[in-house]
């Protein structure tokens, strides 16, 4: 009974032994856990008012006090000390004494002033920081405080360009001055008062948090209170924990073993097995055969230093010694795109803030904002103009039949092998090596599954899974709009998209807009330009008249698209029913979800839009937006994708209520703080022209503007 008890009361003497004693009391445990051996140094600072009749009780708190005599550094201001003063007068068992007395004919006085530093013996410093630069002040009360800080502040300045890796601390009594005026980028740590209730004690340092400053009593007579200057900082590499990363090893004996066991699976089994498409697609996986090597980071680790980086230097070392000069010249030009290069296109991740977890869940209700019940053939509305227009933009009459679009297993092993094993894994995780090493094995169950996908009009659900990766921008984001979506689909499904692009590329591409210059051959980013020029100086060669250039900006344009308008309108550009029913059930039912760094969003089903991230999304726009074109041939409406631009003379209630009519029977929203206008005019009488409103929103006139890259300005120049 005995012995249980006294356990007992050994646990509980542990448990308060072990208690948290508020938020600073950890630094001084920590500072006496590490005694010298801590990032920074720990200080005290007094003025005293005479060091020699303090030296006793120094002497006792090195005796008595355990946080004197494991200090690294003691400051004293006004030591009152001359030359008839020797330093062994002075002496401390374990410092070392660095003083500077006032100098009679700088200041004109026999006595007072003087600083002095008494520096540990033992005291060693951490990694962090290899060297220190200690400054010590006193600037009297009747001093001018401008000029000592100016010239304080010029010899600070001198210490960090001859030692520009040294840390400087700057310590001591500044009375009325303030060194953060002069040295913006100093820090001071005071904050508690050390004579009465003002701080006329400071320490300046370039390292937030540096210190947490405590007041001591003080020593003697002393009207200062001492300042006990505790080490807070905390080296990068203690402040978070390591990151753990997991990737596959496809060494060729994993490989072979992979392929093998893909040759071995009888896929029918599988088939008869299930009962819909749902199912199938859900049934490989790489864990079983591909081993996986784990990858340590730390905090302080180099942005892109890699394990290759130093093989490589050792290469070109060998190769130098060996004499050959074409080796050393190969090895010379991996090292440089290897390491230098990829050192110097290094991108820091963004920072996310504690609430992750809720942004991520706000992001993707964001996101979803654009749904809206699938609207029945009857309820949509209908545009008058566009049958009309169409028959106008194409002069090929339609063909009577359009083949229906069959998937070859040539081609899905053509896409397969050209994965890039670089390339993360979609949300289905199977990840392009895979798709790559086994392009053989794989290529005939995909296109089975590719065929029966397309016969029966039907998209499987983990082919339409998406996972939303918000991308900043701008460098500092305010609301949830200034994240762009990036959709990361399953690689399987980019295949796909990208045979369907494909055959839907070769039976539009004679019905669309000759002013669409996205995804059609023989045309590029270069010909638009030089078109909307062609454009502009035909209009200008008319005498007396000048042109206006609009450039359009859509709110989130590929997110607006409703599937039934898109369906009818694939429809009539002679796009085979099957393909149209196939693309609109692609586009609907689509579960997405938010990841910011480790937190992810829960899933969110939508049927509005296209992602940003699929192969199809910027051909399905083009093909959404065809129908818009100008009413008028004296203005002319280029488009590159979602990129619209309108030359020519426009005035309100003409083409600009057009297009707002037009986006508005189409779900699309124009984002009139974004759309700019320019006017061209060499008129020698130039007459003021009255803005263009959108949605009611005057648009901003600039002299230059870009288009698709390209930065024209008014005098075309």
């Amino acid at each position: 009974m005995l012995d249980i008890l006294v356990k007992g009361v050994h646990s509980f003497a542990h448990a308060v032994k072990r208690r948290r004693r508020g938020r600073w009391a950890g630094a001084l445990v920590r500072l006496r856990q590490c005694g010298l051996r801590t990032p920074l140094p720990g200080i005290f600072l007094s003025n005293v008012r005479s060091l020699p009749n303090k030296l006793e009780e120094l002497q006792l708190l090195l005796g008595n006090n355990r946080d004197f005599p494991s200090s690294a550094v003691l400051c004293f201001t006004e030591t009152w000390l001359g030359g008839l003063i020797p330093d062994s007068a002075l002496h401390l068992a374990g410092f070392q004494l660095c003083r500077a007395d006032r100098d009679t004919e700088l200041s004109g006085k026999t006595k007072g002033g003087g600083i002095c530093f008494y520096i540990n013996s033992d005291w060693c410093n951490d990694v962090t920081f290899a060297s220190f630069t200690l400054v010590g002040v006193y600037i009297p009360p009747q001093a001018n405080v401008q000029d000592a800080q100016r010239m304080l502040a010029d010899q600070i300045l001198c210490v960090e360009r001859s030692n520009p890796d040294y840390l400087v601390i700057v310590l001591g009594d500044f009375n009325k001055g303030n060194l953060t005026h002069d040295l913006p980028k100093y820090r001071q740590v005071i904050k508690c008062p050390t004579r009465g209730e003002n701080i006329l004690d400071h320490c300046y340092t370039t390292v937030r948090d540096a210190y947490h400053a405590v007041p001591r009593a003080a020593l003697g007579h002393s009207d200062h209170v001492m300042v006990h200057l505790i080490p807070a900082y905390m080296q990068k590499l203690k402040l978070c924990n390591p990151v753990v990363r997991t990737s596959r090893k496809w060494t060729s004996e994993a490989v072979e073993v992979l392929q093998a066991c893909l040759d071995s699976t009888d896929w029918d089994v599988f088939r008869t097995a299930t009962n819909s498409l749902d199912e199938t697609t859900q049934l490989f996986c790489e864990d079983c055969c591909v081993p996986s090597r784990t990858r340590v980071s730390y905090n302080n680790d180099k942005p892109c230093f890699t394990a290759k980086l130093p093989r490589l230097r050792l290469d070109k070392e060998e190769a130098f010694r060996s004499g050959d000069k074409d080796r050393l010249k190969e090895a010379k030009y991996k090292f440089s795109k290897a390491g230098l290069r990829q050192i110097t296109n290094y991108k820091p991740k963004a920072s996310h803030s504690i609430n992750d977890q809720r942004l991520a869940n706000d992001l993707n209700e964001f996101y979803c904002h654009f749904e809206r019940q699938k609207d029945s053939p009857a309820t949509i509305p209908h545009d008058s103009s566009r049958q009309l227009q169409l028959q106008c933009i194409t002069s090929t009459p339609p063909p009577t039949s359009v083949t229906t679009l069959t998937i070859h297993e040539r081609d899905v092993n053509k896409f397969f092998r050209r994965q890039n094993p670089w390339k993360a894994a979609g949300p289905d995780s199977v990840s392009p090596s895979t798709l790559k090493h086994c392009a053989d094995q794989l290529s005939p169950v995909f296109t089975d599954i590719f065929n029966t996908s397309l016969e029966t009009c039907h998209v499987p659900a983990c082919f339409k899974t998406s996972t939303i990766i918000p991308v900043p921008k701008k460098p500092r984001t305010t609301g949830l709009n200034d994240f762009r979506p990036v959709a990361l689909t399953p690689l399987v499904m980019k295949s796909f998209e990208r045979l369907v692009l494909s055959h839907l590329k070769d039976i539009t591409d004679p019905f669309l807009d000759p002013l669409q210059f996205a995804y059609r051959a023989n045309r590029s980013v270069d010909d638009a330009v030089n078109l909307a020029l062609h454009y502009i100086l035909q209009h200008l060669d008319s005498a007396g008249t000048y042109a206006r250039i609009l450039c359009v900006d859509f709110s989130s344009a590929f997110n607006t698209i409703i599937p039934a308008l898109l369906q009818e309108k694939l429809s009539q550009l002679s796009v085979p029913d099957s393909t149209c029913r196939w693309i609109t059930d692609f586009l609907s039912d689509r579960k997405q979800h938010v990841k910011l760094g480790k937190h992810v969003s829960d899933f969110q089903s939508i049927s509005t839009g296209s992602p940003q991230g699929c192969v199809l999304s910027p051909l399905l726009f083009s093909l959404y937006t065809n129908s818009c074109t100008s009413s008028h041939q004296s203005v002319k409406l280029l488009k590159f994708a979602d990129d619209t631009t309108l030359i020519g003379l426009i005035s309100d209630g003409d083409e600009a209520d057009h297009l707002v009519t037009w986006c508005h029977r189409n779900n699309l929203e124009l984002n009139a703080l974004k759309t700019v206008e320019m006017v061209v005019d060499f008129r020698k009488n130039t007459a003021s022209t009255a803005p263009i409103t959108l949605c009611g929103s005057a648009i901003d006139t600039v002299e230059s503007s870009h288009f698709l890259g390209t930065i024209i300005s008014q005098d075309l120049k």
